[in-house]
């Protein structure tokens, strides 16, 4: 059976259990079959992070893209430091967490595996389809985008947009303020889209090249 048949037979089994038993179910149903990919703690997606694991409570396991589709890039900002996001991804009672957060030198730190959802969007269906990239600083401080934290966040993004086919455009490369039923305003209005997609298709043609 396909890893696409038993999430569609778990999640019928699970019923009323809820999302967080049929994972459960799904993830014992792919052991069972011999499905489930080996996984090794401080594997990297992104060549070159940090790896520093969140905390379990705050993304949950799946085997993505063959149980759910990638196929966005959600651009947030911390209102706050590069160790602040760290911290709070961390704590087990803060039950958000992104797969990535980019510091204003350009230095990546990996927090959750890209095969898993990570909770970072505030919509279920939304984490589910998507990779959360954090970057330090505040919405109102435009200084605190660097053209290092640009330029590696434009790399970090090529490469997730290579993996998944994902087009490097602003309909699949979107804002967090963007996410249906999301109350934030990040990455704010000192982002600079222009530029940030135009250094992600530079990165992705010369990583193709």
């Amino acid at each position: 059976m396909s890893r696409r048949g038993l999430l569609i037979g778990g999640a019928a089994v699970a019923g009323a259990a809820g999302y967080a038993g049929r994972d459960a179910l799904v993830r014992w149903c792919y052991r069972a079959a011999g499905l489930e990919r080996p996984r090794t703690d401080g594997v990297l997606d992104h060549a070159g992070a940090e790896w520093v694991a969140a905390s379990s409570a705050n993304w949950r396991w799946a085997d993505r893209p063959a149980d759910y589709t990638v196929d966005r890039v959600v651009v947030h900002v911390v209102q706050g430091s590069y160790g602040d996001a760290l911290r709070v991804f961390r704590d087990p009672l803060h039950q958000a967490a992104a797969h990535y957060v980019v510091r204003k030198d350009g230095h990546v730190a990996q927090t959750v595996r890209e095969l898993d959802v990570a909770f970072h969007s505030g919509n279920r269906r939304f984490n589910e389809r998507s990779v959360g990239i954090e970057h330090e600083g505040y919405v109102d401080r435009p200084g605190d985008f660097t053209d290092a934290m640009y330029r590696a966040s434009a790399t970090l993004t090529a490469g997730i947009c290579a993996r998944y086919g994902i087009p490097a455009d602003r309909a699949h490369i979107v804002a967090h303020s963007e996410v249906p039923g999301t109350d934030h305003t990040d990455p704010g209005p000192h982002w600079d889209w222009g530029r940030y997609l135009r250094l992600v298709r530079a990165a992705r043609a010369a990583a193709a090249s």
